[in-house]
Protein backbone atom coordinates (compact mmCIF):
# COMPACT_ATOMS: atom_id res chain seq x y z
CA UNK A 1 0.00 0.00 0.00
CA UNK A 2 1.44 3.46 -0.82
CA UNK A 3 2.15 5.72 1.75
CA UNK A 4 0.41 9.17 0.89
CA UNK A 5 2.86 11.28 2.48
CA UNK A 6 5.46 9.77 0.79
CA UNK A 7 3.41 10.59 -2.34
CA UNK A 8 3.25 14.24 -1.82
CA UNK A 9 6.55 14.18 -1.04
CA UNK A 10 7.47 12.46 -4.23
CA UNK A 11 5.25 15.41 -6.30
CA UNK A 12 6.81 17.91 -4.33
CA UNK A 13 10.28 16.97 -5.08
CA UNK A 14 9.18 16.57 -8.78
CA UNK A 15 7.19 20.16 -8.83
CA UNK A 16 10.15 22.29 -7.46
CA UNK A 17 12.69 20.26 -10.16
CA UNK A 18 10.45 21.40 -13.19
CA UNK A 19 10.67 25.15 -12.05
CA UNK A 20 14.40 25.17 -11.12
CA UNK A 21 14.88 23.74 -14.79
CA UNK A 22 11.96 26.66 -16.40
CA UNK A 23 14.10 29.24 -14.08
CA UNK A 24 17.19 28.41 -16.12
CA UNK A 25 15.51 28.08 -19.31
CA UNK A 26 14.54 31.46 -19.41
CA UNK A 27 17.44 33.39 -17.80
CA UNK A 28 19.70 31.19 -20.20
CA UNK A 29 17.97 32.51 -23.16
CA UNK A 30 17.93 36.30 -21.58
CA UNK A 31 21.68 37.06 -22.35
CA UNK A 32 21.84 40.83 -24.48
CA UNK A 33 23.97 41.36 -26.90
CA UNK A 34 25.83 44.84 -27.00
CA UNK A 35 26.45 46.05 -31.03
CA UNK A 36 29.48 48.63 -30.09
CA UNK A 37 32.91 48.14 -28.64
CA UNK A 38 35.17 50.27 -26.40
CA UNK A 39 38.64 49.77 -25.69
CA UNK A 40 39.92 47.11 -24.93
CA UNK A 41 37.09 44.64 -26.36
CA UNK A 42 35.86 41.20 -26.92
CA UNK A 43 34.12 39.32 -29.94
CA UNK A 44 33.34 40.94 -33.02
CA UNK A 45 29.60 42.70 -32.26
CA UNK A 46 27.21 41.97 -35.15
CA UNK A 47 26.36 45.56 -37.67
CA UNK A 48 23.36 46.82 -36.60
CA UNK A 49 20.34 45.47 -39.33
CA UNK A 50 17.79 48.23 -38.44
CA UNK A 51 16.41 51.09 -35.88
CA UNK A 52 13.86 49.29 -34.87
CA UNK A 53 15.91 46.26 -34.12
CA UNK A 54 18.65 47.85 -31.72
CA UNK A 55 18.02 49.81 -28.31
CA UNK A 56 19.44 53.40 -29.46
CA UNK A 57 21.53 55.07 -26.53
CA UNK A 58 20.19 57.89 -24.59
CA UNK A 59 22.53 60.53 -25.81
CA UNK A 60 25.46 60.74 -28.63
CA UNK A 61 29.07 60.71 -26.46
CA UNK A 62 30.96 64.33 -25.73
CA UNK A 63 33.29 65.44 -28.50
CA UNK A 64 33.52 68.48 -29.54
CA UNK A 65 30.51 69.69 -29.22
CA UNK A 66 29.21 72.19 -27.08
CA UNK A 67 27.06 70.71 -23.75
CA UNK A 68 26.14 72.28 -20.76
CA UNK A 69 26.17 70.89 -16.72
CA UNK A 70 24.05 72.45 -14.34
CA UNK A 71 23.30 75.30 -16.22
CA UNK A 72 26.58 76.22 -18.20
CA UNK A 73 27.60 76.26 -21.38
CA UNK A 74 31.03 74.84 -22.16
CA UNK A 75 32.68 74.67 -25.85
CA UNK A 76 35.03 72.23 -26.20
CA UNK A 77 38.53 74.17 -27.98
CA UNK A 78 39.43 73.44 -32.16
CA UNK A 79 42.53 74.01 -30.92
CA UNK A 80 45.17 73.00 -28.53
CA UNK A 81 48.51 74.43 -29.68
CA UNK A 82 49.88 77.23 -27.01
CA UNK A 83 47.22 76.36 -24.33
CA UNK A 84 48.77 76.70 -20.66
CA UNK A 85 46.08 76.99 -17.66
CA UNK A 86 46.82 77.46 -14.08
CA UNK A 87 44.61 76.35 -11.14
CA UNK A 88 43.31 73.33 -9.04
CA UNK A 89 43.69 69.77 -10.02
CA UNK A 90 42.01 66.61 -8.70
CA UNK A 91 40.92 63.21 -9.15
CA UNK A 92 38.87 60.34 -9.58
CA UNK A 93 38.84 57.17 -9.20
CA UNK A 94 36.51 54.06 -7.39
CA UNK A 95 33.48 55.39 -7.83
CA UNK A 96 33.78 55.80 -11.95
CA UNK A 97 36.05 52.84 -12.63
CA UNK A 98 34.84 51.15 -15.11
CA UNK A 99 32.48 53.46 -16.31
CA UNK A 100 32.86 54.87 -19.63
CA UNK A 101 34.41 58.48 -20.46
CA UNK A 102 32.91 61.39 -22.75
CA UNK A 103 35.07 59.95 -25.73
CA UNK A 104 33.99 56.30 -25.45
CA UNK A 105 36.55 54.87 -23.64
CA UNK A 106 36.18 52.74 -20.71
CA UNK A 107 37.71 55.04 -17.62
CA UNK A 108 40.74 53.07 -15.96
CA UNK A 109 41.96 54.82 -12.54
CA UNK A 110 45.03 53.65 -13.05
CA UNK A 111 45.97 54.41 -16.62
CA UNK A 112 47.24 58.21 -17.33
CA UNK A 113 43.84 59.69 -18.27
CA UNK A 114 42.85 63.31 -17.63
CA UNK A 115 39.41 65.18 -17.81
CA UNK A 116 39.17 68.71 -18.72
CA UNK A 117 36.12 71.40 -19.96
CA UNK A 118 36.93 72.13 -23.54
CA UNK A 119 40.26 70.52 -24.28
CA UNK A 120 40.31 68.48 -27.45
CA UNK A 121 39.88 64.89 -26.68
CA UNK A 122 43.00 63.18 -27.14
CA UNK A 123 45.18 65.61 -26.56
CA UNK A 124 48.48 65.08 -23.95
CA UNK A 125 49.14 67.52 -21.61
CA UNK A 126 51.51 67.97 -18.98
CA UNK A 127 50.88 68.66 -15.65
CA UNK A 128 52.91 70.49 -13.06
CA UNK A 129 52.19 69.98 -9.23
CA UNK A 130 53.16 73.73 -8.35
CA UNK A 131 53.76 72.84 -4.75
CA UNK A 132 56.37 70.29 -5.44
CA UNK A 133 57.24 71.09 -9.19
CA UNK A 134 56.84 66.89 -10.00
CA UNK A 135 55.22 66.84 -13.60
CA UNK A 136 53.02 63.79 -15.72
CA UNK A 137 51.58 63.62 -19.11
CA UNK A 138 48.39 62.63 -19.55
CA UNK A 139 45.77 62.33 -22.47
CA UNK A 140 42.68 64.18 -21.58
CA UNK A 141 39.65 61.41 -22.68
CA UNK A 142 36.85 62.64 -20.40
CA UNK A 143 35.00 65.84 -19.73
CA UNK A 144 34.71 67.64 -16.15
CA UNK A 145 36.27 68.58 -13.51
CA UNK A 146 32.81 70.33 -12.93
CA UNK A 147 33.34 72.33 -10.12
CA UNK A 148 34.13 75.85 -9.42
CA UNK A 149 37.91 76.72 -9.35
CA UNK A 150 39.00 73.39 -10.61
CA UNK A 151 40.70 73.00 -14.33
CA UNK A 152 41.66 69.30 -14.55
CA UNK A 153 40.83 65.69 -13.00
CA UNK A 154 43.65 63.16 -13.07
CA UNK A 155 43.07 59.76 -13.13
CA UNK A 156 44.37 58.05 -9.62
CA UNK A 157 47.75 56.90 -10.86
CA UNK A 158 48.42 60.54 -12.55
CA UNK A 159 47.23 62.04 -9.18
CA UNK A 160 49.88 60.21 -7.46
CA UNK A 161 52.47 60.25 -9.61
CA UNK A 162 52.71 64.37 -8.74
CA UNK A 163 51.68 63.95 -4.76
CA UNK A 164 48.12 64.85 -4.88
CA UNK A 165 46.16 61.42 -3.98
CA UNK A 166 46.36 62.31 -0.35
CA UNK A 167 45.58 66.12 -0.40
CA UNK A 168 42.97 65.33 -3.07
CA UNK A 169 43.98 68.66 -4.64
CA UNK A 170 46.44 70.90 -5.78
CA UNK A 171 47.45 73.99 -7.90
CA UNK A 172 49.31 73.20 -10.84
CA UNK A 173 50.07 74.14 -14.65
CA UNK A 174 48.63 72.60 -17.32
CA UNK A 175 50.63 72.69 -20.81
CA UNK A 176 48.85 70.97 -24.05
CA UNK A 177 51.44 68.81 -25.73
CA UNK A 178 48.87 67.68 -28.30
CA UNK A 179 48.80 64.50 -30.56
CA UNK A 180 51.38 61.71 -29.62
CA UNK A 181 53.12 61.03 -33.21
CA UNK A 182 55.30 57.93 -31.18
CA UNK A 183 56.13 56.48 -28.12
CA UNK A 184 59.65 55.58 -25.99
CA UNK A 185 60.04 51.92 -26.59
CA UNK A 186 61.63 51.72 -22.90
CA UNK A 187 58.46 53.56 -20.80
CA UNK A 188 55.95 52.94 -23.36
CA UNK A 189 54.91 56.76 -22.99
CA UNK A 190 54.48 59.43 -25.98
CA UNK A 191 58.20 61.42 -26.52
CA UNK A 192 57.05 63.31 -29.63
CA UNK A 193 53.96 65.41 -30.22
CA UNK A 194 52.24 67.38 -32.89
CA UNK A 195 49.50 69.85 -32.43
CA UNK A 196 45.76 69.30 -32.77
CA UNK A 197 43.71 71.26 -34.95
CA UNK A 198 39.63 70.50 -35.53
CA UNK A 199 38.69 73.49 -37.52
CA UNK A 200 40.46 71.40 -40.90
CA UNK A 201 42.21 68.48 -41.91
CA UNK A 202 41.05 64.97 -42.38
CA UNK A 203 38.41 63.37 -40.14
CA UNK A 204 36.39 60.19 -39.90
CA UNK A 205 34.31 58.38 -37.46
CA UNK A 206 35.45 55.49 -35.16
CA UNK A 207 32.96 53.05 -34.38
CA UNK A 208 34.86 50.32 -32.17
CA UNK A 209 38.45 49.30 -31.47
CA UNK A 210 39.88 45.67 -30.65
CA UNK A 211 43.35 44.29 -29.56
CA UNK A 212 42.70 41.31 -31.66
CA UNK A 213 43.43 42.05 -35.10
CA UNK A 214 41.38 39.45 -37.01
CA UNK A 215 38.05 40.89 -35.08
CA UNK A 216 39.10 45.00 -36.09
CA UNK A 217 39.59 43.10 -39.76
CA UNK A 218 36.60 41.36 -39.65
CA UNK A 219 34.09 44.07 -38.93
CA UNK A 220 35.58 46.69 -41.31
CA UNK A 221 34.85 44.12 -43.49
CA UNK A 222 30.93 43.66 -42.78
CA UNK A 223 31.11 47.70 -42.88
CA UNK A 224 32.94 48.04 -46.22
CA UNK A 225 29.82 46.48 -47.38
CA UNK A 226 27.85 49.51 -46.57
CA UNK A 227 29.98 52.32 -45.70
CA UNK A 228 32.84 53.80 -47.48
CA UNK A 229 36.43 54.12 -46.44
CA UNK A 230 35.41 51.41 -43.92
CA UNK A 231 39.60 51.28 -42.58
CA UNK A 232 41.87 50.49 -39.53
CA UNK A 233 44.36 52.61 -37.52
CA UNK A 234 46.56 51.10 -35.01
CA UNK A 235 46.88 52.97 -31.76
CA UNK A 236 49.50 51.77 -28.77
CA UNK A 237 49.95 53.30 -25.71
CA UNK A 238 50.79 52.32 -21.60
CA UNK A 239 48.05 50.35 -21.91
CA UNK A 240 48.77 48.12 -25.29
CA UNK A 241 47.87 48.14 -28.69
CA UNK A 242 44.34 48.75 -30.14
CA UNK A 243 43.13 48.30 -33.97
CA UNK A 244 40.66 50.96 -34.31
CA UNK A 245 37.89 50.72 -37.07
CA UNK A 246 36.49 53.80 -38.41
CA UNK A 247 34.41 54.77 -41.74
CA UNK A 248 33.88 57.76 -43.80
CA UNK A 249 36.11 60.48 -45.25
CA UNK A 250 35.46 64.32 -44.82
CA UNK A 251 37.34 67.69 -44.76
CA UNK A 252 36.14 69.34 -41.44
CA UNK A 253 34.79 68.32 -38.36
CA UNK A 254 31.07 69.43 -38.27
CA UNK A 255 30.45 67.22 -41.54
CA UNK A 256 32.13 63.94 -39.86
CA UNK A 257 30.00 64.76 -36.56
CA UNK A 258 26.70 65.14 -38.93
CA UNK A 259 28.36 61.28 -40.25
CA UNK A 260 28.40 60.16 -37.20
CA UNK A 261 25.21 61.06 -36.04
CA UNK A 262 23.21 59.55 -38.86
CA UNK A 263 25.13 55.82 -38.05
CA UNK A 264 24.26 56.66 -34.70
CA UNK A 265 20.57 56.94 -35.54
CA UNK A 266 21.32 53.35 -37.44
CA UNK A 267 22.37 51.47 -34.26
CA UNK A 268 25.63 52.11 -33.29
CA UNK A 269 25.87 52.65 -29.85
CA UNK A 270 28.49 54.88 -29.44
CA UNK A 271 30.44 56.37 -32.60
CA UNK A 272 32.83 59.68 -32.26
CA UNK A 273 34.46 61.90 -34.74
CA UNK A 274 38.08 61.88 -34.94
CA UNK A 275 40.98 63.95 -36.78
CA UNK A 276 43.32 61.84 -38.63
Amino acid sequence: MINNSALCGFFLKLRLQILVFLLLLVFGCSTNRGTVVTEPSGPVPPLPESKEKTRLPSKTPATQKPYTIDGIEYTPLARADGFVQTGVASWYGDKFHGRKTSNGEVYNMFDMTAAHKTLPMNTWVSVQNLENDRKIVVRINDRGPFVTGRVIDLSYTGAKEIGIADPGTAKVKVTALGEATSYSAETKKPDAFRPLDYFSGNFTVQVGAFQVKANAEEYRDRLSKKYTNAHIVLYTDNRGTFYRVRVGKFTNLKDAERFGEKILSEGFGGTFAVAE
